[in-house]
């Protein structure tokens, strides 16, 4: 052997990385914007479902407006589509609820309406008044059959299903207007 030493190891540096720190300072504001933006966006829209709420809750009549998919499910109140002039008007206490509707349809999509119930066109007795006027004044509805043409049946499909009485306004037959009451208690 010479008498060279053996060449000593050098390790290699490793290539210079440029620092993205612009790249850092986006992906930090992201991770901080988004969530920041989604709380707005939420606030936001809790709000307006509470004024909404607030609203129907102090209500002292009919609110001209659809009741929710929810509501007609509970008080089994299956408004056809395309019925008009739709108002409701909700009332609860610890051993009652009571929901009022009102809602103008076309004859066929009142004789829908009745069937989905359990019920008939044929089965509306002419005359008669099945909401009492106690009912009906809560909601400032005159039912006076000596002053319009009106029918009515009472709907109870089950023991655990609501009591639906339904007072139809056959004035106008080809828009009859459909008055009903139901009435569930736990």
């Amino acid at each position: 052997m010479s008498g060279t030493p053996p060449p000593q190891y050098q390790p290699r540096h490793p290539p210079h990385v440029p620092r993205r720190r612009w790249l850092t300072a986006v992906v930090v504001g992201l991770l901080i914007a988004i969530p920041a933006g989604y709380t707005v966006v939420s606030a936001e829209q809790s709000r307006d479902s509470g004024e909404h709420k607030a609203r129907a809750a102090a209500a002292r009549g009919l609110v001209y407006e659809w009741p929710s998919k929810v509501q007609r499910r509970i008080y089994d109140i299956p408004i056809p589509d395309g019925s008009t002039y739709v108002g409701h008007y909700e009332e609860n206490s610890w051993d009652r609820s009571t929901m009022w509707v009102q809602f103008r349809t076309s004859p066929e999509q009142l004789s829908r309406f009745l069937e989905d119930l359990g019920s008939q066109r044929g089965e509306l007795r002419a005359g008669d008044v099945t909401i009492p006027d106690a009912e009906a004044a809560v909601v400032g509805w005159v039912l006076d059959p000596r002053r319009r043409e009106l029918a009515g049946v009472t709907v109870q499909q089950s023991a655990k299903e609501p009591v639906v009485a339904i007072t139809v306004d056959l004035t106008k037959p080809e828009r009859p207007r459909v008055h009903v009451v139901s009435t569930t208690e736990p």
